[in-house]
């Protein structure tokens, strides 16, 4: 099957290179967020199930790398099981649910996905939780990542605010989301192949993705040390909510 170079496809796959280096550059600069901008944004251009595809590769990568660099997955697994296992068991649910939605009406769950993640960005909501109630809510924020995570795959911001409530160290908290992002990501990735929501090419695609990803990662790093975090992120919070109004309307 020859190769399309039309102008149209090639303006796309540029489009969503740059998605994917600007994905890479947050996450090196911030820790976290590769599929909080590039998901979004490529969703503009083409669908929400192919743009989460595309991710996945580079989200595997990324992740396993930093679950090694850290060394803290027997930890994360003995502490955050009650949290992991909901979420993994929501997002298969979540991606079974979403089976029948039209493209206008993920794209309605994508946009009010990344305006909560906006929100809990923004504000940065502070709570303490017991260490008695720690596997009560860790499961419940679980199932709603999952939910999240399934339906969109934007639930790292719900896992932010609940890791930041315990108060972690900086090396810790980076180990913990690593591991919790690598235990969300292969049943979103696993069902969506099991339910035909991801082909073989958009798997070989997204081996193709992690050169930009890492183009992005290691700019970000860069960044990191020279420009502010709050004002990084005041920038990418006004992004984000421009493309969550333009899906909104897509």
């Amino acid at each position: 099957m020859p190769i399309d170079f039309s102008p149209e496809v090639v303006l796309i796959v540029l489009i969503c290179s740059a998605a994917i280096v600007g994905g890479g550059l947050i996450k090196g600069t911030l820790g976290v967020g590769l599929p909080l901008f590039a998901v979004p944004v490529m969703s503009l251009f083409i669908s929400s199930t192919q743009a989460i595809a595309l991710v996945s590769v580079p989200v595997l990568v990324s992740n396993i790398w930093q679950v090694w660099q850290e060394g803290s997955l027997k930890s994360s697994l003995k502490r955050f099981w009650p949290l992991m296992l909901t979420q993994a068991i929501v997002t298969v649910l979540a991606v079974y649910w979403t089976l029948s939605f039209s493209v206008r009406e993920l794209n309605m769950v994508l946009a009010l996905a990344l305006i909560l993640a906006v929100v809990l960005m923004a504000f940065k909501p502070s709570f303490n939780i017991p260490p008695e109630k720690e596997s009560t809510a860790g499961a419940l924020v679980g199932a709603l990542s999952g939910l999240l995570s399934g339906a969109s795959s934007l639930m790292g911001p719900i896992v932010i605010s609940y890791l930041m409530s315990l108060k972690l160290k900086r090396d810790e908290f980076v180990g913990c989301i690593s591991v919790i992002y690598l235990n969300a990501a292969w049943p979103l990735y696993g069902a969506m192949w099991h339910f035909d929501r991801m082909s073989l090419d958009d798997v070989g695609y997204s081996f193709l993705a992690i050169i930009p990803m890492f183009v992005g990662l290691l700019t970000g790093r860069k960044i990191r040390h020279r420009l502010s975090e709050e004002t990084f992120r005041r920038a990418l919070l006004g992004f984000l909510t421009v493309v969550a109004v333009m899906l909104l309307f897509r």
